[in-house]
Formats: C-alpha cells, structure tokens, sequence
C-alpha cells in the first residue's frame, strides 16, 4: 500500500503518483485531486505505520527500565549529595600553578647509585733487594766476623708498597737478624758464629736471598 496518494487520468484513466502534476502517460494536466483518489486507503496506511512506531517505542522503554540496574539512580545520586565522592574529589590542574600562573613539574627522584664508589687498587710488588744500609748497593754475598753488626735495608720496587716486611735466617747458629724499625725496613746482621747461611727478605710474596758467610774474627 503506498503512502503516497495516486490518482487516475481524466484523459487516459491510468492511475499515477500524486505528486505528479501531468499524467506520465498521457501528458493530460491533472485537475484538482484527479478523477480518483485513494486518500482513504492512503489514511489507513499511516494508521499502521503510526501504530508500528507506537508499539517499538513502548518495547524499547520497557527494555530499558528493565535492563537498567537498581541501584544506578542511588549511586548517581549519593556522588551528586556527597561532595566529597572520588568523582569530586579529583585533583585540579590548578594545584599545579604558581602564582605568576606557570605550571609546576613534579619533583623528581634522582636515581639511587647502587653501584659501590670504586677503589684504587694497591700497588703490587714487583722486584725486592737486599741493600746495605749506608749506600744503595745490592747485597748478594758478604762476610760477617763473629760479633759484628752489618747494617742492611729493604729496597721494594715500586716504591711505597706497604705490605707487611718479613726478615729470616736459615741457621740462627751463624747469624741473626733484628729489625731496626716497626716497619721493618732496616734490620741489622748479627755475627754469631763459622759457616755460611742464607738471609731472606720477604715483602707481600716476593722475596730476596743473600748469602752469609760468618767467621772467627781476626
């Protein structure tokens, strides 16, 4: 049934659409509201479709009375009487200007150093010698009589090494040795008796040898 109303040619009585002013037919001009009209048939139509749109409305409104949770309308209203909700209470943008209204960045936190603040190693030993105490001259091998002192000092290679100075005697019956300081840098060779024996100097592993050959005096 067409909502349109259509009307019948007084010339050709062929029926076409209302809004047409000439019959496409016949080319005859349409006078008034044409010999026929449908307006009653055209009537009953927007009635239907008045009444389709009526009952898709009432469907669609209880849908959604029914499918709209219970406590929708309790909440929306709580938030709008509780000034102090979450959905108020929001943080403004403006907390962040100052005065000459410039907007303040946030503090940073510097990164933490986890790493430990590096050390310098110590300096190794590389070479140790035996010298005597009032040059620089290096002792390999020398002569104490009995009762004779021999003054010898600890030449370390680099310079400055602080690690700990160890003298020694390989037979105490032919010679001693005595530290002349705390840090053991000098020492002195006692003459105690004939034979020969070895004297070791030891700093942080490396170590010096000199042979002793003690005799009788005179």
């Amino acid at each position: 049934m067409s909502i349109i109303s259509e009307v019948k040619c007084a010339r050709c009585d062929r029926k076409y659409s209302g809004v047409r002013s000439r019959c496409p037919y016949c080319g005859a001009r349409r006078i008034g509201r044409g010999k026929y009209s449908e307006e009653a048939d055209n009537s009953k139509g927007k009635m239907l479709i008045g009444i389709m749109i009526m009952s898709v409305l009432v469907v669609a409104a209880a849908i959604l009375l029914f499918t709209t949770p219970a406590d929708e309308e309790g909440n929306l209203g709580a938030s709008a009487a509780n000034p102090s909700s979450p959905v108020s209470s929001m943080p403004d943008e403006s907390d962040n200007i100052t005065e000459e209204g410039n907007n303040v960045p946030p503090a940073e936190t510097p990164p933490e150093d986890t790493e430990p603040p590096m050390t310098p190693a110590a300096p190794e030993v590389r070479a140790v010698f035996i010298v005597y105490g009032s040059n620089n001259r290096v002792m390999e091998d020398f002569t104490v009589k009995v009762g004779e002192k021999v003054p010898l000092r600890v030449r370390i290679e680099p310079m400055g090494v602080l690690d700990e100075i160890i003298w020694s005697t390989s037979n105490r019956g032919v010679f001693d040795i005595v530290p002349d300081n705390t840090e053991g840098t000098a020492a002195t060779v006692h003459g105690l008796g004939r034979g020969t024996a070895t004297l070791t100097v030891s700093v942080g592993g490396v170590e010096a040898t000199c042979i002793v050959r003690g005799r009788n005096p005179g």
